[in-house]
């Protein structure tokens, strides 16, 4: 991937500050991420669960299965990885894109502390519009039975994390970004997972599921993953991406750093 860049000034080329998070920074992913546009999109599937699950409450009733079925189906299965794709990649794409991360990297801020930043907001805003709304719909459809509501919640806040580091590998990386984001989260997980058991295993939403199996009780939530192999896949994926990210945006390099 090419992206034209402007000669740096003077400023430009002092040191980067060491540091872990940039406020700056993250106000203006924040203010990226939660524009009128991408919020209405945030707001919609959240909307939509919590909308379904009272349907679902008043006409059928609680029901342990059929809440399973909508948390880990629609929930967990399509409403989460489709958030995680709209925060991950729209936390640093556009700006690639558009060629305006270059003003953020002509800033004495090292690449990592960028990363590590919108990585950071990126997962605060999936958390925030799929964990709480799982728990407030699995409240909704049986009052917590089983822990399935604070179960399938772990599990989205888990699977947060790592969506959000992937998603946002994938914006450094290319142009599509969404495109590939949307062919893991519902070609790969949604359709090859259901066709291939093997394929499962290395699933976001599984990994993520093996967690809340642990957390809610005995048999409420099934996971093809073994939970100590889940906890090591999630922690390599979101180093990993995270890592990798900051290697790519390294090489976005100004003219005047060489």
């Amino acid at each position: 991937m090419s992206t034209t860049t402007p000669t740096a000034s003077p400023a430009s080329t002092a040191a980067p500050k060491a540091s872990l998070f940039h406020p700056t920074v993250a106000r203006l992913t924040y203010r990226a991420l939660l524009g009128r546009r991408r919020a209405l999109i945030l707001f919609v599937l959240p909307a939509l669960l919590v909308a379904l699950a009272a349907a679902v409450r008043a006409l059928a009733g609680a029901d342990d299965a059929t809440a399973g079925g909508i948390l880990g189906g629609f929930a967990l299965g399509t409403m989460v990885p489709l958030i995680g794709v709209i925060a991950g990649t729209g936390a640093i794409g556009p700006e690639i894109d558009d060629g305006s991360v270059v003003y953020l990297l002509a800033k004495p801020v090292s690449r990592p502390t960028i990363i590590l930043t919108k990585l950071l907001v990126a997962t605060g805003v999936t958390v925030v519009f799929s964990a709480v709304p799982v728990l407030l719909a699995g409240y909704l459809l049986n009052g917590n039975s089983q822990q399935i509501a604070v179960g399938y919640a772990v599990a989205a806040a888990i699977a947060s994390v790592a969506y959000s580091a992937l998603f946002l590998l994938f914006g450094t990386i290319s142009r599509h970004a969404v495109v590939f984001g949307l062919v893991y989260a519902l070609v790969w997980e949604a359709f090859v997972g259901n066709l291939v058991p093997g394929a499962r295993t290395l699933s976001i939403q599984q990994w993520a599921l093996a967690i809340g199996q642990r957390v809610a009780g005995d048999g409420a939530i099934s996971a093809d993953v073994q939970l100590p192999l889940a906890i090591c896949l999630l922690v390599a994926l979101t180093a990993g991406a995270t890592w990798y990210a900051g290697r790519r945006l390294k090489a976005l390099t100004l003219a005047g750093e060489e």
